[in-house]
């Protein structure tokens, strides 16, 4: 069933499709580079190999893969995100489609599963939901990569509006129009990563910066 910040979410990402890579190209020269390196990391780690990225917004992360990557399969529950993804060229064969990732029936198995900027949105209580997704498109061998940002990414607004029961925060986004929206977003220590990852997957790589986080990793412990 949809809950109330699942529509809210969805509803933010499709108004804000025209605009969202911006984050990727603020003035901040640090930020920047901790973006580059985790690029030419995620290159390496797909190099070859059969991707599924899960939520893939506007195609940033997918025309990184797509560099080195044999295949990939890229699902979007917004069709304005899917649209602006539409419009890059990729040197890999590349399949969008409209999905959400909680209902989506692969018929094949990945050698990689790749998640950007959706772990901060899932809320804690239902953990066990989202990683059940991971695991059930994954090869035996493959691994999963995720990233994510950390407060100073966000910019000098971190206040929260409020946290619910579970621990969930969340907080207020502005479009480029003014138009608000409050969405789930969590954020974690690295402590807190290594806790949630390392009860359930093997831990092939944490990498916590200052703006940003990653993770690798694969089943088994």
């Amino acid at each position: 069933m949809l809950r109330v910040q699942d529509r809210n979410l969805e509803e933010y990402y499709r108004a804000r499709a025209g605009e969202y890579e911006q984050i990727y190209y603020r003035d901040m020269p640090e930020r920047r580079r901790e973006i580059d390196d985790e690029a030419e990391r995620l290159k390496t780690l797909v190099n070859g190999r059969a991707v599924l990225e899960l939520a893939c917004g506007t195609g940033y992360w997918t025309h990184v893969m797509a560099t080195t990557a044999r295949e990939i399969t890229a699902l979007d529950l917004s069709g304005e995100m899917l649209t602006e993804a539409r419009k890059k060229e990729y040197d890999t064969p590349v399949r969008f489609l409209k999905a959400d990732m909680f209902s989506y029936d692969a018929d094949r198995l990945y050698d990689i599963v790749a998640v950007g900027f959706w772990f901060s949105h899932h809320p804690r209580q239902a953990y066990e939901d989202y990683f059940d997704v991971l695991r059930r498109f994954l090869a035996s061998k493959g691994a999963i990569w995720m990233i994510d940002n950390n407060p100073p990414a966000e910019g000098h607004d971190l206040d929260s509006v409020c946290t619910d029961e579970h621990g969930n925060n969340f907080k207020r986004r502005y479009l480029d129009d003014g138009t608000e929206f409050v969405i789930l977003k969590n954020y974690f220590s690295e402590e807190d990563l290594r806790a949630i990852f390392e009860k359930r997957f093997a831990i092939e790589s944490l990498i916590h910066k200052t703006y940003y986080w990653s993770a690798v990793l694969k089943l088994g412990r």
